[in-house]
């Protein structure tokens, strides 16, 4: 609960510091060599895509989905740099989520 925290403030002062947007082809692209999908699909079945799309889901904002995306690298350690969590924040809300 305090890693999520901190994580949701980083995220927050990442946006509020004019953090530019990421590319959505680029995190398409690393989305699919970490494999996130595997897991998603481990927690709720199916493609792994309904975590998204449910009507329960627990991300709600666009900061949630840069804690919630720097969360689940942390957890998997892939490695990313904060460039890289941006690149598949673009994706996510491009393809899922269409925050402003």
């Amino acid at each position: 609960m305090k890693a999520m925290r901190f994580l949701m403030l980083a995220a927050g002062l990442a946006m509020a510091a004019g953090a530019q947007a990421g590319d959505p082809a680029v995190g398409e692209r690393l989305v699919t060599e970490k494999d996130c999908a595997a897991c998603h699909k481990r927690l709720i079945g199916g493609d792994g895509s309904k975590l998204y799309l449910r009507s329960d889901r627990k991300v709600k904002s666009l900061p949630q989905l840069h804690a919630q995306v720097s969360f689940c690298a942390t957890q998997l350690k892939t490695g990313w740099f904060p460039e890289d969590e941006e690149d598949v924040v673009a994706w996510l809300n491009h393809r899922y989520y269409h925050f402003k």
